[in-house]
């Protein structure tokens, strides 16, 4: 009874977020559109709903967008992959290394609020126009965060945990790996789903300044160039979804089922 229970409540649940979603969407088209009709920008600078549709399906029948938004996911994978394996390293051993940490952890933050557009100029010139430029970027903009999330969140364990494991006889591997790992689990999804942000983020920004032929950056930079404004609203339409369906149905889902296997959940 509780699970069939449950999953009612779950399903009406999404029902509400997506009634939410769409109200939220014909309420933003109408207002656009009247926008559109008052002239209040030229056509040129602020197309209408219609007109931006229409480039959508443009951009699809042409096999630019699917193309785009394959490299783009494929290129933003293999960045996200390797700050995670890098960041988390250096983090456990920051951990592990007090002085190192503290001294590493100030560093990290500092070089954390660089913007990702100012790594660019770097990568053009230390690595070229290439994908591997491109991997530079998302890399040098993402993986701080993970090593600094590794660290505050084994960091912040209650000293509890791990006295009460020590004395039950856990040491080493065993204890990170069955104590300081799931307590720290819920800072480090969060950890995570920041990395992907700021990998999302410098990924579009460096396709548009290190030009491969390919990606969604790369769609926004020629719409740019030819001042198709359609072009560019479709194509951020398109960035904006799938940040949205990535933080919504991986992150979220994925940080849900931690806390609640944790006893963190509000609910």
């Amino acid at each position: 009874m509780d699970t069939t229970s449950n999953s009612r409540k779950e399903i009406n649940f999404n029902l509400k977020d997506v009634l939410s979603i769409i109200s939220f969407l014909v309420i933003f088209l109408v207002i656009w559109q009247i926008v559109f009709s008052l002239e209040i920008w030229p056509r040129v600078s602020l197309p209408s709903p219609a007109m931006v549709a229409e480039s959508f399906v443009d951009l699809v029948s042409e096999n630019t967008l699917i193309e785009g938004i394959a490299i783009t996911l494929w290129r933003l994978f293999i960045g996200f992959v390797i700050s995670v394996v890098i960041g988390g390293s250096i983090g456990l051993v920051m951990v592990r290394f007090r002085q190192f940490g503290k001294t590493m952890s100030s560093f990290a933050l500092g070089l954390q609020s660089f913007p990702s557009i100012a790594w660019v100029p770097f990568a053009i010139l230390l690595i070229g126009f290439n994908d591997f430029g491109i991997l530079f970027v998302i890399v040098m903009n993402s993986v701080f965060s993970v090593m600094n999330s590794t660290y505050g969140g084994i960091r912040n364990i209650p000293p509890i945990y791990l006295h009460a494991a020590r004395n039950m006889g856990a040491a080493g591997f065993l204890l990170f790996r069955h104590v300081m790992i799931p307590a720290s689990a819920p800072s480090l999804i969060m950890g995570l789903r920041q990395t992907w942000s700021f990998a999302w983020h410098a990924l579009v920004g460096a396709e548009m300044l290190i030009t491969t032929g390919v990606g969604l950056g790369y769609i926004l930079a020629i719409g740019r160039e030819f001042s198709n404004m359609s072009q560019i609203i479709a194509t951020m339409i398109v960035i904006f979804a799938v940040g949205l369906i990535f933080d919504r149905f991986v992150f979220s889902k994925v940080e849900e089922k931690v806390r609640e296997k944790w006893g963190l959940s509000l609910s």
